[in-house]
C-alpha cells in the first residue's frame, strides 16, 4: 500500500463511520465526540478515566474534558474517585446512556459488517494483528517516554 492509498482509505473509512453513527448523534442530540466517549467507555470498561480516553483515542484533553462535562450534566455519565486516590476521576455510564449505547453499538455493527464484507474470519484475525503491530509501532511516537 502506498502512503496516498493509506490516507485516502483512512479518510473514506472515517467518513463512512460518521455516516453510520450520525443518526445516533442526531437522535440523542450528541456531538460525535460525546458519542465516541460513551461508546469507548461501554466497549472498554477497563479504561475509565479521561486520561485513558485521551491516550487510547488520541483526542485532545480539552475536547474530552468538555464532552465529559456535558455528558455528566445531561445524566449520561457519572464521575467518582476511589477512596485511596482522590486525584483520579473515574467515569461510568449511567442508566440514561443505555439506549444511546444500544443504538451506537448497532450502528457500529452495521458499519463493521460493511467494512468486512468479503473477509474470512482468518482475514480478520490477520488484519487485527497487523493493526495491533502498527499501533505498537507508532504509540511510542505519540507518547514518548519521560525517561531520559
Amino acid at each position: 500500500m502506498l502512503p496516498e492509498d493509506y490516507w485516502d482509505t483512512q479518510h473514506l473509512i472515517m467518513d463512512q463511520y460518521h455516516k453510520f453513527t450520525g443518526d445516533v448523534c442526531t437522535k440523542y442530540g450528541l456531538t460525535r465526540m460525546e458519542l465516541d466517549i460513551m461508546l469507548f467507555l461501554a466497549n472498554n470498561p477497563q479504561f475509565d478515566t479521561a486520561t485513558d480516553i485521551v491516550e487510547r483515542r488520541l483526542l485532545t484533553k480539552s475536547h474530552v474534558s468538555a464532552s465529559v462535562k456535558s455528558l455528566a450534566e445531561r445524566g449520561f455519565l457519572s464521575r467518582s474517585h476511589t477512596p485511596d486516590n482522590r486525584k483520579t476521576i473515574h467515569l461510568s455510564l449511567c442508566p440514561a446512556a443505555d439506549p444511546v449505547i444500544a443504538d451506537g453499538r448497532a450502528a457500529q455493527d452495521q458499519f463493521f459488517s460493511l467494512l468486512f464484507t468479503g473477509f474470512s474470519d482468518e482475514d480478520r484475525k490477520i488484519l487485527r494483528n497487523y493493526f495491533r503491530q502498527i499501533a505498537a509501532n507508532v504509540r511510542p511516537c505519540a507518547f514518548p517516554s519521560d525517561e531520559a
